[in-house]
């Protein structure tokens, strides 16, 4: 019998997020305390090829953690126009739900964040004396979770 040769993934490089309003969701991150790792447009062939669309347009805004070990992508798309998604899709809704990011001052983070509009979904929990969390939609609806570890 033959051997099997198993492939492992080396890490999760990023998660990609489509929003309109691209300096929006920039500045919202980086109040998180996202850093900028990178901006760029793309267009032309390649990209019509690799995401199987023609006519691809978009600027995309990279941002890092800052233990660099989680990395988001914010891309708008100038073409072509998709249809609509549900920006007040609620936590419980198939698909990406939402991030999580460990914090550590839960109560001054949502104060920044509520400065770009951020809302709580509900209040904010104490998980077990282990974390405080809470769920908030931000701009285009991206719902973020907060986790203030309580060593």
């Amino acid at each position: 019998m033959a051997s099997i040769e198993l492939v492992t993934v080396l890490r999760m490089d990023h998660v990609g997020i489509v929003v309109d309003d691209l300096a929006a969701a920039t500045a919202f991150f980086l109040e998180l305390g996202l850093q900028p790792h990178g901006e760029a447009s793309v267009e032309g062939e390649w990209v019509d090829r690799l995401l199987a669309l023609d006519g691809v347009r978009a600027d995309i805004a990279m941002l890092a953690t800052p233990d660099g070990h989680g990395r988001v992508e914010l891309a708008r798309f100038r073409a072509p126009r998709a249809r609509d998604g549900a920006p007040d899709a609620t936590a419980n809704a198939p698909g990406l739900r939402h991030l999580t990011f460990a914090v550590d001052d839960i109560d001054g983070t949502v104060a920044r964040l509520r400065a770009h509009g951020a809302e709580l979904l509900g209040p904010i929990e104490n998980y077990r004396g282990i974390y405080r969390l809470c769920y908030l939609r931000g701009p285009e609806g991206i719902i973020v979770e907060l986790a203030e570890p309580l060593d």
